[in-house]
């Protein structure tokens, strides 16, 4: 209960001691004046009833406004879920993007890797082939120093010794 709820019930509660404490005086008809006629009737009396009718009033009051505020709540609260629905879908169909733009670029990038590497193969082999051709060549005038190598020894040794 809050704060203000006690302090009402207090006031309300001390109105209610007053008067009983005071209802002799309260039921004592005395003369009043309306304006246009003079009436004997109890003043505390009529006093003590205006005062429960403006309370009740003002409890009708709050009951109508407490559920004024409770609809308005309702709704906000329907509305900020459809706003949150939106928002959920909104950001599932940006994740959907960005995936479908992760997975292109994914592709891109394997299929550039895959032509880089293939141009690297074939650099390779063409290395490979030129090195393999040089090492022939090699090879081959190799054994062409060896042979004339041999043909001097051959010639050397056939020779006679003067």
């Amino acid at each position: 209960m809050t704060y203000r709820a006690l302090i009402v019930i207090a006031a309300l509660a001390a109105l209610a001691l007053f008067a009983f404490l005071n209802w002799s005086v309260f039921n004592a008809p005395t003369a009043l004046n309306l304006g246009f006629a003079e009436v004997n009737a109890p003043l505390g009396l009529i006093m003590l009833i205006v005062t429960g009718v403006v309370s009740a009033l003002f409890l009708v009051y709050i009951v109508f406004q407490q559920a004024g505020v409770i609809l308005e709540t309702r709704r906000f609260a329907k509305e900020l879920k459809s706003h949150r629905e939106l928002a959920d879908s909104a950001e599932a169909s940006r994740f959907t993007e960005l995936r479908t733009h992760l997975e292109g670029e994914l592709r891109r990038i394997e299929a550039q890797s895959a032509a880089a590497q293939r141009e690297n193969g074939a650099r390779i082999e063409k290395i490979e082939q030129g090195l393999q051709d040089k090492m022939a060549e090699s090879t081959r005038t190799l054994s062409a120093y060896l042979g004339e190598i041999e043909d001097k020894l051959d010639r050397v040794l056939a020779q006679p010794r003067a």
